[in-house]
């Protein structure tokens, strides 16, 4: 047998998993350091998923960014008086989809757990990045899950094309906002634009 023949054949390189940053992080996607996150890239990124799978109506994308925004708000009218590692929690909740993507409620479900594991690691390393508790506690839970229901009503209403008796099945009831903060909100930004008011309420979040 030739020498050619006989020889094995080289072995694959491993499967890259980690992301390259435009600040200049490598985050790894199996083992996430907080060392490797920065807010100007999970802004960045948040700014440029859409939400809905982009099945919104507007000039832009609704994108995660956005909707953070709007949860915070809508969590802020249901409780007044939140505290700086809550607000932050809130910002921050969606925060692993500035590297995995936005998967809708139902593809997730498809998925399962393989997905479930990789967003807990990502947001355990972002929550201790920005020196918060790795698991949000029992009523900060709570609030949060009732505000991005909340949000996720209005957002199916006025944008995705749900009628009002639809979302209120799915999600609830419509949450407590003002006309306002509907119309803000829920008038889909350019990508800049989300990017830059994400990074001043997380600013402003930080110092309140």
């Amino acid at each position: 047998m030739s020498a050619a023949r006989s020889a094995k054949p080289a072995s694959k390189p491993a499967a890259r998993a980690w992301q390259r940053m435009l600040s200049g992080r490598r985050l790894d996607l199996l083992d996430p350091s907080p060392l490797d996150i920065e807010i100007e890239d999970i802004a960045h990124g948040l700014a440029r998923v859409a939400r809905w799978n982009g099945q919104t109506e507007g000039a832009h994308i609704y994108s995660v960014a956005q909707h953070t925004l709007l949860v915070e708000a809508v969590a802020r009218a249901r409780t007044p008086g939140l505290d700086r590692r809550a607000r932050l929690a809130i910002l921050l909740h969606d925060a692993p989809e500035y590297v995995i993507g936005d998967m809708i409620s139902p593809f997730k479900a498809v998925i399962g757990d393989s997905y479930k594991g990789v967003e807990a690691r990502l947001l355990a390393a972002i929550h201790m990045r920005f020196g918060l508790p790795v698991k949000r506690g029992e009523e900060l839970e709570r609030l949060l899950k009732a505000a991005d229901r909340g949000a996720a009503y209005l957002e199916a209403t006025r944008l995705a094309g749900f009628s009002a008796a639809e979302a209120r099945r799915f999600f609830g009831a419509p949450p407590p906002v003002s006309a306002a903060a509907e119309r803000d909100f829920l008038t889909p930004w350019s990508a800049g634009t989300a990017e830059k008011r994400f990074l001043e309420r997380f600013a402003a979040a930080s110092n309140e």
